[in-house]
């Protein structure tokens, strides 16, 4: 249970994170979460408490840049961390991580792996090291007999060390890396963990701890599917894996194309296999991706092709398409601004009158939702109603009018253009 400094840092979060920039927290999702609660109850029930119990499933993401996408996968890390499931979240570019690199795919995917957060006043303890720490410790809290490091030697040796593992030198590393975190060889874990975050390291040690193979584009992706096999040998439930693509220019070459086209038939494939045990891999992508990228590949077409979403009627359908939510566009914008005064009074430790601000969020909501703004209007809505609760801060309660909440959309809008164009000048900043 979060105590009142916690609430308050997590409030104060959200709507530093929603008025900054228009993006969605790390932490207290569930405060401001509306709309897509259909699609994370199957993933629940369907999936978390049953499938990853003994398969794995993969699901397209689908929708607009600002439509939710990272929000939605930020939802359903939450959901993985419910259940005790390890995350990676990985945002895919051309520049930092292309998914038709394996190495830089390996490299991202190991250095986000993480566990839930004992407290949200923590640092985030990121990467596979960090997660078999986690476990090495649990391991000598949980130890019964009269030397804890002994029992937890015993495991390794008898337990880890004899998993089944596609590549060997990867559960060598794993197992010297928690033996060494064991008997506090600090050289030794040192130098396993840049192996295991993909880092290009050679020396005579690694063959001694029975490591022979450097991670590379060849074997990157057998490399990840061994992590993840690994995952489960260490007692975890499984992994979440979401993939985020955050270009907004999907034009890429026809070669480039046909790896990603590939890799991802590959994905799809191995889901329901023994070499991605309890593994939720999820690809977030815009619409055109479906209509541009995707039909140029029969094989892969036919795998992602649904005549319907993710639904309670359809929980085994492969899209989630965030384009269709629970609510309509108003009727979520209002629900969202609701949410958020609620979120704001928190933060700011102040009192509104809540009537007055209902019907304020529901003027600006259905402002923006009779605009021109598809694309980006939820992202646009945040920004600007965060914004109006500052002035009411400042300048006391007021109402909105249509004609206000219009001009205030339209401010925001320029403001968001704006923005958005310089980072497409400078996306290599």
């Amino acid at each position: 249970m979060a105590t009142n400094e916690e609430n308050k840092l997590i409030a104060a979060h959200i709507i530093q994170r929603l008025g900054e920039g228009g993006q969605p927290p790390e932490f207290g999702l569930n405060r401001i979460n509306v709309g897509n609660e259909s699609y994370l109850n199957v993933l629940e029930h369907e999936y978390f408490q049953s499938l990853l119990r003994h398969g794995s499933s993969f699901k397209l993401v689908q929708g607009y840049f600002g439509g939710g996408k990272t929000h939605f996968l930020h939802c359903v890390r939450e959901l993985a961390w419910k259940y005790g499931f390890v995350s990676s979240n990985v945002e895919l570019s051309p520049a930092e991580c292309p998914y038709d690199d394996a190495l830089k795919v390996y490299q991202n995917v190991a250095s986000h792996l993480m566990l839930k957060p004992e407290s949200i006043l923590d640092e985030p303890q990121l990467g596979i090291c960090n997660v078999i720490r986690r476990v090495i410790d649990s391991k000598l809290e949980e130890a019964t007999g009269s030397d804890p490091q002994a029992e937890v030697t015993r495991w390794i040796m008898t337990k880890l060390s004899r998993a089944w593992c596609e590549s060997h030198s990867c559960r060598q590393a794993i197992v010297q890396f928690a033996l060494a975190c064991l008997q506090n060889n600090y050289n030794r874990e040192q130098m396993l963990e840049a192996w295991l975050l993909g880092e290009n390291i050679t020396v005579p040690e690694l063959k001694e701890c029975g490591v022979y193979e450097q991670i590379s584009k060849a074997n990157g992706f057998t490399m990840m599917r061994s992590l993840l096999q690994m995952i489960v040998a260490l007692g975890l439930p499984g992994t979440v894996l979401l993939f985020d693509e955050v270009d907004r220019n999907l034009s890429v070459s026809a070669k480039r194309s046909h790896i990603i086209g590939d890799n991802l038939r590959q994905v799809v494939d191995l889901c329901g296999r023994h070499q991605l045990p309890h593994t939720l891999f999820m690809y977030a992508v815009p619409p055109e991706f479906m209509r541009t990228v995707v039909p140029d590949y029969p094989a892969l077409y036919q795998r992602l092709k649904s005549p319907v979403p993710l639904s309670a009627r359809s929980p085994q359908a492969v899209l989630i398409d965030l384009e269709k939510l629970d609510l309509a566009p108003e009727a979520l914008l209002t629900e969202l601004g609701t949410r958020l005064v609620s979120v704001f009074e928190d933060a700011r430790d102040v009192a509104f009158n809540d009537m007055l601000q209902a019907q304020n969020a529901a003027a600006l909501a259905r402002a923006c939702a009779e605009s021109c703004f598809e694309v980006n209007h939820r992202r646009l809505f945040v920004k600007t109603w965060v914004d109006f609760l500052y002035a009411e801060l400042a300048d006391g309660e007021s109402e909105l009018t249509d004609e206000r909440a219009k001009e205030l959309l339209w401010s925001g809008q320029q403001t968001l253009t704006e923005a958005e164009e310089a980072e497409d000048e400078f996306d290599d900043f």
